[in-house]
């Protein structure tokens, strides 16, 4: 399971570390881990636990008071390996599959705020598209810097006219002498504030799925306007509203074949819905521990609360779900890493379960902190703030439903 202490902010209810680690242990202990992680897997949990303990833990509140992330923070990380997973080692990455992205998860998932691993991990939506369609020298220039952690790098898709209907997008990329010129509006963009480079996707003159190009952007460049957005949660990610106002695109920063882009932001999805699905279910954990220690040693009516029967199936109903949810979790994980098609409509599914028993799970947790649980300084009530930008990101729950239907074959018309 995750390394490292998980107690500290449980100290504002007394209680202890280490009867929380006991509590954690032998719940944990009930059922055995699925024998998927290599010694090489927990090697790379060591790294990444020690990198949280040693960089985040004693930080994060101050991040989330000040809504951004450090840009050391993206050094170090890079410097540990951390940005560089999933990512070949020729291009500057670690390599890695879909278990060390969990593993990834788990550990950043111990400081309970998403907005860490959001924007810290922000290049894993936009970076992809760089390492699979860009040139030698796209990857030299823009992928090997943002592995290290020396640049930011966002994916500007959404648009103020929606989200998840890619194939409207209505920025558009205007052929010109000297490249493109991009004029529109993006909105909801995680390190949309702090990126050095954009992976942007535009139509080519007008708006339909086959007009759909990606471009890489420089956030320094002309005709860029940013304005932070504030959220209800995820407060140490900043996020943005970008405007393109004849903003220039030389051809060297076309990313992939002009009109190619639409297909190509689909199947990247799905890495990013795995991705959110992971992340679900490593807060759902952290939700379940807190509630579980608390439960153990609150006191109420003269015995503890988890004595209560009300209270001690609440917390059996959390830990069923997790561990559903994680089985889950690793089935589609397994499918992924031995390329099998059935993981593409898995994904959708998984997502909207993960995301479901975050909600459930986080809301549970609540009611069983009581009074501490609607105050800040408890994992679980900022998880439960971050509960629906899991279930909007990458797909709102409806969304999925209709395209996992369609996945499926559930629908006489293809549902893209």
């Amino acid at each position: 399971g995750p390394a490292g202490s998980l107690g500290e902010p449980l100290c504002l209810m007394g209680i202890s570390a280490r009867v929380f680690q006991r509590s954690v242990r032998t719940l944990a202990s009930r059922i055995s881990p699925l024998h998927v992680y290599s010694p090489e897997h927990e090697q790379f949990r060591a790294t990444v636990a020690a990198f949280v303990n040693r960089e985040v833990l004693p930080n994060i509140e101050k991040w989330e008071r000040e809504e951004a992330l450090p840009r050391s923070l993206y050094a170090k990380a890079g410097k540990a390996g951390l940005l560089g997973l999933g990512f070949r080692e020729e291009d500057g990455g670690v390599g890695g599959d879909p278990f060390h992205t969990i593993v990834l998860h788990q550990e950043l998932a111990r400081a309970g705020a998403g907005g860490l691993i959001a924007s810290l991990m922000s290049h894993g939506i936009s970076a992809p598209l760089v390492a699979r369609l860009g040139t030698a020298q796209q990857k030299a220039s823009f992928l090997s810097p943002v592995l290290a952690g020396h640049r930011i790098m966002c994916l500007a898709v959404s648009e103020p006219s929606g989200g998840s209907d890619v194939g409207s997008l209505r920025t558009v990329a205007t052929p010109g002498p000297d490249g493109f010129v991009l004029n529109g509006e993006k909105t909801f963009i995680t390190s949309g504030v702090q990126a050095d480079l954009m992976v942007v996707a535009a139509a080519v003159n007008k708006s339909g799925p086959k007009n759909i190009t990606l471009f890489i952007v420089d956030g320094s460049g002309p005709g860029i306007t940013r304005t932070p957005l504030r959220k209800m949660g995820w407060h140490c990610s900043d996020t943005a509203t970008i405007r393109f106002t004849d903003c220039p695109v030389t051809p060297d920063r076309v990313l992939g074949p002009v009109g190619g882009g639409f297909r190509l932001l689909l199947e990247n999805f799905n890495m990013e819905r795995f991705g959110l699905a992971s992340m679900a279910v490593a807060f759902a954990r952290v939700c379940a521990e807190e509630a579980t220690a608390w439960a153990q040693q609150r006191q109420t009516f003269g015995k503890a609360l988890v004595e209560h029967q009300a209270a001690r199936h609440r917390v059996v109903d959390m830990w069923t779900s997790v561990h559903a949810s994680d089985a889950f979790l690793h089935t589609v994980a397994s499918s992924i890493a031995r390329g099998d098609p059935a993981a593409t409509p898995a994904i959708a599914l998984l997502k909207n379960f993960a995301t479901s028993t975050l909600h459930s799970v986080a809301h549970n947790a609540v009611l069983l902190l009581g009074g501490m649980g609607y105050v800040q300084g408890t994992k679980s009530e900022r998880i439960y703030r971050e509960t629906m930008v899991l279930e909007i990101g990458g797909g709102t729950t409806d969304v999925l439903k209709d395209l996992a239907a369609g996945q499926l074959g559930l629908l006489l018309t293809k549902t893209k």
